[in-house]
């Protein structure tokens, strides 16, 4: 999973995103990088590789600011690079973007702007975000976010920033978490407590297709009818070593204990009512299909035996009484 962090505020920016993005390291990662505003353009440093190869990138340059966003990527769209490494820009360094999850249609979109004249720096789904920001910009970033977020198929949580409203932070989500954090020396969003957990303990878990504004000194939610939301901020008990593990007691225990919401998340968009796929997939025959090809590592590998293990025990049991399956499954485990 990529992880997100971003800071708006009084301190220097840097030195904040870069503790955070350690402690997002346990989420897995192959590139990590940071944007932050500063004179009116960004400063980004981002490299592939470990958070110790972008200190080492970072001590080479001046990029201090008082607004940024960090981004540790674990590849999908593109090998794991430099070019590829978050945040992403678009094409006139106006709008900068860090992202966690899935543009579906990104392909789509980005041979819609290539018609346009738009040209790509990288091989991911996640620059369309900032290229299609950059492109409907209007003046108002909320308008803008709104707009591409109405566009957008798939998973993602976005920390968002513009060159013309320096001061905003801007985040939101759908189907991949993202969190708010509230303190007196600025504001925070990121991918999971550990992050901002050494600067406060005051939170907002956002709901899907909210939108956070965080400035310096406050925070503002908002739905996408850019009505104005209020929430009450949540108070971590946890200590850090428990944060980290979201209160379990180690962190294969969380793994298999968050599978069943994993599981959900990731079917949503594909086999429920209303899903972008659905009607696809309820057209398939599976009677016509004889191999089920499983694809796994480490603790999903066993998983993989196991299923193949009882995949042949149920053959064997439909072989002997010459039985014929037909599959209708409702709702999934």
């Amino acid at each position: 999973m990529c992880g997100i962090i971003g800071y708006t505020g009084r301190a220097d920016a840097v030195p904040i995103i870069v503790e955070g993005l350690r402690r997002l390291e346990y989420r897995g990662y192959d590139s990590a990088g940071i944007a932050v505003y500063r004179d009116g353009a960004f400063g980004v440093v981002k490299c592939k590789g470990r958070i110790a190869d972008l200190e080492e990138k970072l001590a080479g340059e001046d990029i201090a600011g008082h607004v940024g966003i960090g981004h540790t990527r674990w590849a999908t769209h593109g090998e794991p690079s430099d070019v590829n490494s978050h945040p992403h820009l678009g094409e006139k360094s106006r709008i900068a973007v860090v992202h966690n999850g899935i543009i579906e249609n990104y392909k789509e979109i980005k041979d819609w702007l290539e018609q346009k004249g738009v040209k790509f720096a990288s091989q991911t789904d996640s620059e369309v975000v900032a290229q299609l920001c950059e492109h409907h910009y209007n003046g108002n970033l909320m308008e803008t976010v709104i707009k591409v977020a109405n566009v957008l198929e798939g998973s993602y949580a976005l920390g968002i920033m513009c060159l013309d409203e320096p001061d905003i932070l801007m985040a939101i989500k759908k189907d991949n978490p993202l969190i708010v954090g509230i303190s007196d020396n600025g504001n925070f969003i990121a991918s999971d407590v550990p992050a901002i957990l050494p600067h406060t303990k005051r939170v907002h878990y956002l709901n899907d297709k909210e939108i956070a504004i965080l400035t310096h000194d406050d925070v503002k939610f908002y739905n996408m009818d850019s009505e104005t939301i209020h929430r009450e901020a949540e108070i971590i008990t946890w200590d850090m070593e428990s944060a980290e593990k979201d209160g379990y007691p180690h962190f294969m225990l969380k793994e298999i204990n968050e599978q069943p919401r994993v599981l959900r998340e990731t079917i949503a968009n594909t086999l429920m009512d209303g899903g972008a796929n659905k009607a696809a997939i309820d057209a398939i025959d599976i009677t016509k299909f004889n191999k089920v090809v499983i694809t796994a590592c480490g603790s999903a590998c066993y998983a993989g035996l196991w299923a193949n293990m009882f995949s042949s025990v149920c053959a064997a049991f439909l072989l002997r009484w010459n039985l014929q399956a037909n599959l209708d499954i409702k709702t999934p485990l």
